[in-house]
């Protein structure tokens, strides 16, 4: 009998969770589409090369959706099993609200070990991947970006003028530049020539310059003129990758332990790789309270509908992203321990929904969640006596 239960209400969340996660990731990998759309448009990358970056942006976005997935396919199951009275038969045969435990904790059992697995391998291999694959797409067609007699924009935060360009060579003549990686302090730079060259161990471009000069204007004020027989410019090239993470992120959880335990790291280095090191342990740990806090607030929104359990699904995510950023911020400011600043955004939320799951086992109201309806029943009756003629 408990078999067919579980395996229904398992079954029951499968299907939401499913949906949930590819709406959730179709959502997010929006807001990088139209980057990698301009890549395809002005870069000449081919379609297969973008979907081949889609795929090491993936691990970055299932970090999210994969809890995301799992609390909104618990709202949505036992909103659904509340609405159709299902729940009540399931009390009438002497089946507690703990005895639906099993099924919903062996689900999110599972999304927790998936979401390990995405932040102890595939999300370092996806950050690195994503920075090697696009320096050698932009390496690889180097020759292709750069055109004569027309300004290229293609590098990062600089604008790139040729009269002539070698492209067996590499070599340049007739060069200006507009170097705009320092807002505050643009920079324009003429040379009579010059080649290009890559830097594979560094992910960088050089651009080896002869006779010329830098003209500054610093403050919008002063002004400042350098000539240069020979000058090199670097133009690092994973500042072009669109959602590259920090260095940290790429680091794998060996890395990251040896870089903890170097002596030769620095102490603010050090927080941030604590930081993250806690941070992919915490991230997957929701998916276990998840459990506790989605069924009492599923069957709390039985009559509202999935609308309902869709938004209070964004509700509990921003909610615990506000605490996990506060966490963040004093973590890094030195007024929290990194763990602590990591795991008290979960404790938190572990213990807001204990409380919720025992109320709800024990039939007794939640008066934080009384407060949606009571405000409906008035907006109701105020409409209702404006509505009837004086």
């Amino acid at each position: 009998m408990k078999k067919i239960l579980y395996f229904y209400i398992f079954k029951e969340i499968t299907v939401p969770f499913v949906l949930g996660f590819s709406v959730f990731t179709f959502v997010l990998l929006m807001g990088k589409l139209l980057q990698l759309a301009e890549m395809v448009v002005a870069k000449g990358m081919p379609f297969s090369d973008i979907l081949r970056l889609v795929a090491y942006m993936l691990p970055s976005f299932c970090v999210v959706t994969i809890p995301m997935s799992f609390l909104l396919a618990v709202l949505l199951a036992f909103g659904r099993l509340s609405s159709d009275s299902e729940i009540t038969a399931m009390k009438a045969c002497k089946i507690s609200l703990y005895g639906l435990l099993p099924p919903v904790a062996a689900f999110g059992l599972i999304a927790f070990a998936i979401s390990m697995f995405v932040t102890i391998y595939a999300l370092p291999w996806g950050n690195s991947s994503f920075k090697i694959f696009l320096y050698d797409v932009i390496k690889a067609r180097i020759s292709l970006n750069i055109k004569e007699k027309v300004f290229n924009d293609n590098f990062p935060g600089m604008v790139l003028y040729v009269d002539k360009y070698d492209q067996k060579r590499h070599f340049i003549s007739d060069i200006l530049i507009y170097d705009d990686r320092k807002p505050n302090e643009p920079s324009t730079i003429f040379a009579k020539s010059g080649a290009i060259a890559t830097d594979a161990d560094k992910k960088e471009i050089r651009l080896s310059l002869r006779d010329g000069s830098i003209h500054r204007n610093p403050g919008k004020i002063n002004y400042h003129l350098v000539e240069f027989a020979n000058y090199d410019l670097s133009i690092n090239m994973s500042q072009a990758s669109p959602g590259v993470k920090t260095d940290e992120q790429d680091m794998s959880f060996s890395e990251l332990r040896q870089n903890i335990n170097n002596p030769s790291t620095d102490a603010k280095s050090r927080t941030d790789l604590l930081l993250e090191l806690h941070k992919r342990l915490a991230f997957p740990f929701a998916c276990f309270i998840f459990v506790v806090i989605g069924i009492p607030l599923g069957m709390q929104n039985q009559r509202s509908g999935k609308a309902a359990g869709f938004s209070m699904s964004i509700c509990v995510i921003i909610f615990n992203y506000i605490l996990f950023s506060m966490g963040k911020t004093l973590g890094q400011k030195g007024l929290l321990y990194p763990a602590i600043a990591m795991w008290l955004p979960n404790l938190t939320l572990l213990a807001i929904g204990f409380y919720l799951f025992k109320k709800t086992a024990e039939e007794r109201k939640i008066p934080i969640l009384e407060i949606r309806p009571a405000v409906a029943a008035l907006a109701r009756r105020i409409a209702l006596k404006h509505s009837r003629p004086s």
